[in-house]
């Protein structure tokens, strides 16, 4: 197992997530003898790092994960949870709720504790005082029952510059998606960046989108076991991520016992892309997430006389397409003032004359519109 270093502790660079535990029926009916076994293969075999949150498999995420780890000595392992602020519900409740979590998962601190999915929708009510959440964080850090401050975020680059501006100073690490098709399709790379900037550690969730980067067509696989013959299409996704600056911790919902043991030899070695792998990998993560091929060269901005984003459009349909309804394209569009949104277009033409592409943009814009309504 690779290690990775986080201040004064030793994390395995393999984290287990919690949100995609093996199942006997519904999502909130967790197998826990299998995940009882799935957790003692992981120890055994180096991973010392788990995260779960309050809404995992319903609620039941934490519950069984906490069952699951007392039976191990309490420093053989990393625990990490998040406030659940995606419920604008839940955002009055900070001092209940974490009680409750402590209780759910049996550990008296957590080690790494997350403002969870922190985006357009619920960014103006985390940094609302009147909530008093990073308050109440803090003195919990204080008194020992967080070790360490971070958050996550689904949000937009600028979403993750205001939230920075405001509690950066407290952050000590941010759990983002990031994965060779996300570095476009959802501005991974400038996120990044930003964070880099700030020296602020990566934590990495969905790198294998959900298990969509799992399997790639016929053609794309060839190109990559051109390169890589021994390497498995999976393993690709994480030798991606182990070539990205300032990456941490790399989590992995892993649902089957076969998906865990096919994630730790991946992870027996670090193996970063050269540069020719990096560019063939970021061509099939480009491809695959543009099924409107913009290029963003802003053309048609200047002619719209609605005054639209339309390549930022385009790429958030790009995400809702391919996601079939990205709930993070959701936040972003309906976060925008009214005139700004696709639903404003008015079906002109002026930016499809002058697209070098031959978009036919009022036709995107008028589906992204009706996507949205669903």
């Amino acid at each position: 197992m690779i290690y990775k270093t986080f201040q004064d502790l030793r994390l395995s660079a393999l984290g287990m997530g919690c949100m995609r535990l093996p199942l006997k029926g519904g999502d909130t009916e967790i197998d826990e003898h299998e995940t009882a076994r799935m957790v003692a293969y992981a120890l055994e075999h180096g991973i010392n790092y788990f995260d779960t949150a309050w809404g995992y498999h319903g609620g039941s995420s934490e519950t069984v994960m906490g069952k699951v780890l007392s039976a191990y000595p309490r420093d053989r392992f990393f625990l990490a949870s998040k406030f659940p602020g995606y419920d604008l519900g839940n955002m009055p409740k900070v001092q209940e709720i974490f009680a409750r979590q402590l209780e759910n998962c049996q550990c008296g601190h957590f080690d790494f504790y997350l403002f969870h999915n922190v985006c357009e929708l619920n960014i103006d009510a985390y940094l609302n005082k009147e909530y008093g959440i990073l308050d109440h964080l803090l003195k919990q850090k204080e008194a020992g029952r967080i070790r360490h401050l971070g958050f996550s975020a689904h949000g937009s680059l600028d979403v993750m510059k205001r939230f920075l501006n405001a509690y950066g100073q407290h952050m000590e690490f941010c759990q983002i998606q990031l994965n060779y098709l996300d570095w476009t399709l959802q501005d991974a790379k400038a996120k990044v960046e930003l964070l880099n900037a700030h020296h602020i550690p990566i934590w990495v969730m969905e790198p294998l989108r959900g298990g969509k980067l799992a399997a790639l067509s016929q053609e794309d696989a060839a190109a990559l076991q051109a390169l890589r013959p021994a390497e498995s299409i999976p393993g690709w996704a994480f030798r991606f991520l182990q070539s990205i600056p300032g990456v941490t911790m790399i989590l992995s919902g892993m649902s089957s016992m076969p998906q865990l043991q096919d994630n730790v030899r991946t992870f027996a070695s670090e193996q970063p892309l050269n540069d020719n792998e990096m560019k063939e990998l970021l061509r099939i993560g480009g491809h695959m997430g543009a099924s409107v091929p913009c290029t963003a060269c802003h053309y048609c901005t200047t002619h719209c006389p609605q005054k639209l984003d339309i390549p930022e459009l385009i790429r958030l349909y790009n995400d809702m397409v391919f996601s079939n309804g990205s709930f993070s394209a959701r936040n972003a569009i309906n976060a925008m003032p009214a005139e700004k949104q696709p639903s404003a277009c008015i079906g002109c033409g002026s930016c499809q004359a002058v697209c070098p592409q031959q978009i036919h943009i009022p036709d995107i814009m008028k589906d992204l519109s009706e996507r949205l309504r669903k």
